[in-house]
């Protein structure tokens, strides 16, 4: 029997999905080692091992694929605490990273404090050298002078170097000799060039997102180096599968030459997951909310498909110029920790994290958090967490509450507790409210398809203070993410800079573009093993209107796979059209600027095979666990319990009742009803 193993490293567990050939699914957690991630991953295959009863080295030879999503990356940018960079640049252009187009993320606060500088001021060179706008070299480039720069930077350590030339991305000649004169004056730094990086226009971009790829890329190419080390050490002998931020997956040497990429690899998995649910439950537009214990995400779907962001991501306050899914996050979790400060209760960003964990974890946590807080007001199970294998303490958390929340508010230690509840509650309804009006939609014309281990607890009162009326809670949804990684697809997307008036469009060029960018995504495709007959294209034109600083992608009309002329001119059409649709205007008389062609190739896996979940008899009152009581409108009910384990496709519950699972627990509220359908799925509708 083969296995597919989908691993999702979270910020307080790491979640494992194992699905085998006969359409069984077994889902577990174990920590996450924050200290080194793979050795969570490497002890959770072991568990699974001899709860099988086989060795590791068994298991690992009877599996077809394992896929990862990591948060290496994130938590380099998070604790900036990455690689020692360096920055060449074309001279007068170092301090393009500190300008960032006048951006701050709060435009009311003048004091606003800049990020953390990647590459301070003293780890800046320009060099001369020159290239117009065509590419063509004005000025050759100071080989003398870079080599004193290189020096320069050796001297203060540097680890990781990014390299940022004026219209590299048109002609590299000068940025691939400085990555010559890199492998002589600084061999053992890491190097990232941006005509690789981001080969496209504007230049803040390109260099932001080149800076970031130097600076997480050695943390990340070397945990993956461990994790890959380990796992063929133990058996594995095929390449590991990392997600990418743009929602396809590619093979951990790829993402260690472009570890930008690795980005939001974590929670990625997720939104394809809920993608690829929302259209076999036949819900298409869908909002996506992730809540685990330390980050709470929000992504929209609609018609089935996440949005793909090609251009303005910000993440962790460096802009990010490649295609990612679309993603809000905000520091809310089962871990945020609640405090008052002049006299008002925040709860998070910060979280305990896995380690020491909430208080109730009984690891030496002090602080009150989320998961505390759930525990008092009865929703969570301490004997029932993770199937009763990890248990929690009672010991201490009222008092920490009270005396941490309550007294400074004058609450007792209930109504602390509520009080928290409902902070971060609302906290994650605005994150959804700030999602959904940007891109200009309603939440309540959206279902809400819930999962992480904390999610299905509070979204039912989410959902009632944003108007949603439908709620999708799957079976899976604890490790949601891990299955999202065995549902995607291999992707390669790659842009190559062509900046033109629409009018003197060249379908010619275009199509030579595109042929050459075709070619680059065989090769790197082919790392999987994929042959041509097993990929798919893609084909856009980046556009914009004069004056507008980021273009939209637009599907290009091909002929027979070709450009044309009438395709070119078809093409904009769209754009204008694309363009009314998501602004509301349009302005057809002007003549819009082609920036970019862009190609995204998708290689198709073999999807696993969907588990089903037969229906358990026409009583639901067989799974009744028993009754304990939690909080609802203001006080304590006596709550029905269920055994999630033994409810069956057809069951139907109404609220107030909580359903445990083995890895979450389902809340509903009064009000509420739920069924679940054969495909495991709890459909919550609230009156």
């Amino acid at each position: 029997m083969t296995h597919r193993i989908g691993i999702d490293v979270g910020g307080t567990f790491t979640d494992f999905i194992v699905v085998t050939d006969d359409a069984t699914l077994e889902l577990f957690k174990v920590p996450t080692s924050l200290d080194d991630q793979s050795r969570a991953v490497m002890q959770g295959l072991q568990t699974f091992a001899e709860g099988r009863g086989v060795d590791l080295a068994r298991l690992l030879a009877d599996t077809e694929l394992i896929v990862h999503g990591t948060t290496t990356a994130d938590n380099t940018m998070i604790e900036m605490n990455g690689a020692v960079t360096g920055l060449i640049t074309t001279e007068g252009h170092r301090d393009e990273i500190d300008i960032r187009r006048g951006y701050k993320e709060d435009i009311w606060d003048p004091s606003a404090p800049p990020p953390v500088p990647i590459a301070p001021r003293r780890r800046r060179f320009g060099v001369p050298e020159r290239l117009d706008f065509r590419g063509t070299v004005r000025r050759e480039l100071d080989e003398d002078a870079t080599r004193a720069a290189l020096r320069r930077l050796r001297l203060q350590g540097v680890e990781s170097i990014a390299v940022c030339l004026l219209f590299s991305f048109v002609n590299p000649v000068h940025e691939k000799r400085v990555r010559e004169l890199i492998a002589e004056e600084c061999p053992d730094a890491r190097i990232s060039l941006s005509h690789e990086v981001m080969p496209t226009a504007p230049e803040f971009e390109r260099t932001s997102t080149t800076l970031v790829d130097a600076y997480v890329g050695p943390r990340v190419e070397t945990y993956l180096k461990r994790l890959e080390g380990s796992l063929r050490d133990a058996g594995y002998g095929r390449d590991l599968l990392i997600m990418q931020s743009n929602g396809g997956i590619m093979t951990a040497e790829f993402l260690a030459k472009r570890a930008v990429a690795a980005l939001g690899s974590g929670p990625t998995g997720g939104a394809m997951s809920a993608a690829a649910l929302a259209v076999e439950a036949g819900e298409e537009d869908i909002i996506a909310i992730d809540m685990g214990g330390t980050s709470y995400e929000v992504c929209m779907i609609k018609g089935g498909q996440p949005t793909i962001k090609s251009f303005w991501n910000w993440q962790h306050r460096y802009l990010v110029g490649l295609p990612m899914v679309e993603m809000h996050s905000i520091g809310a979790g089962g871990g945020s920790i609640a405090v008052v400060e002049a006299g008002a209760l925040r709860v998070g960003p910060e979280s305990a994290n896995a380690e020491p964990g909430p208080l109730c974890y009984g690891r030496g946590g002090t602080a009150a958090t989320v998961t505390d807080a759930n525990l008092l007001l009865g929703y969570i199970n301490p004997e029932a967490l993770c199937g009763g294998e990890f248990k929690l303490t009672t010991d201490g958390v009222r008092e920490a509450v009270l005396e941490q929340v309550g007294v400074p508010l004058g609450l007792d230690a209930v109504e602390a507790a509520h009080g928290i509840f409902r902070i971060v509650n609302a906290n994650m309804a605005n994150a959804i409210r700030r999602v959904s009006s940007e891109a200009g939609f309603d939440p309540r014309d959206f279902s809400l398809v819930v999962y992480g281990g904390n999610g299905p607890v509070h979204a039912g009162k989410q959902a009632e203070e944003l108007g949603i009326t439908k709620l999708i809670v799957p079976k899976t949804s604890p490790a949601f993410s891990a299955l999202g990684l065995l549902v995607a697809d291999y992707v390669v997307d790659i842009q190559s800079s062509y900046i033109t008036p629409a009018g003197r469009a060249e379908a010619a060029r275009v199509n030579a573009l595109l042929d050459d960018m075709e070619a680059r995504a065989r090769s790197e495709l082919s790392l999987a093993g994929l042959g041509d007959s097993d990929i798919e294209f893609e084909r856009y034109l980046n556009i914009c209107y004069p004056g507008q600083n980021f273009d939209m992608s637009v599907l290009a009309v091909l002929r027979d796979g070709r450009m044309t002329q009438a395709g070119v001119a078809d093409t904009i059409e769209g754009f204008h059209n694309l363009h009314e649709e998501l602004h509301a205007y349009a302005v057809r008389e002007e003549e819009p600027i082609i920036r970019a062609v862009r190609l995204h190739a998708v290689g198709r896996t073999v999807k696993p095979p969907r588990v089903r979940y037969p229906a358990l008899g026409a009583s639901a009152e067989a799974a009744l666990r028993g009754r304990r009581s939690a909080y609802f409108d203001g006080r304590f009910v006596d709550t029905p319990v269920y055994d999630g384990d033994r409810l069956g496709s057809g069951h139907r519950l109404e609220g107030p009742a909580i359903v445990e699972e083995r890895f979450t627990t389902i809340v509903l509220y009064p009000g509420h009803t739920a069924e679940l359908d054969e495909a495991g799925n709890y459909r919550i509708q609230i009156s």
